[in-house]
């Protein structure tokens, strides 16, 4: 029964693990083509002789780029800090704690 129920929570949280960096990779897929399509528009806009590098060409470049780095490290940090197994383990240890202190 509790392994079975450990196993439920592990399935439950891999899912949304899963559902966080798939939302991640959507956020990076939709980065990268809406600032082509930026680059291409200011490029086609640029005056003759006039150059590319400036600084009204990368601020949504940079901004969103800011946004989509802490977007990334909040899904694949905490894994990186506390590893894998650290929520089973909590968990087991507070399910653990709760059984032998239980009142009576």
């Amino acid at each position: 029964m509790e392994n079975s129920y450990f196993e439920q929570e592990r399935y439950e949280r891999a899912k949304k693990r899963v559902k966080r960096i798939s939302g991640f990779y959507r956020h990076a897929l939709v980065y990268v083509v809406v600032n082509l399509l930026l680059v291409f528009i200011n490029i086609k806009n640029l005056d003759p002789g006039e150059t590319y590098f400036q600084w009204q060409n990368f601020i949504t470049l940079g901004s969103w780029g800011i946004g989509l780095f802490a977007h990334g490290v909040s899904v694949f940090l905490p894994t990186l800090v506390i590893g894998k197994n650290w929520e089973d383990e909590k968990i087991k240890e507070l399910m653990n704690k709760e059984k032998n202190h239980k009142w009576e």
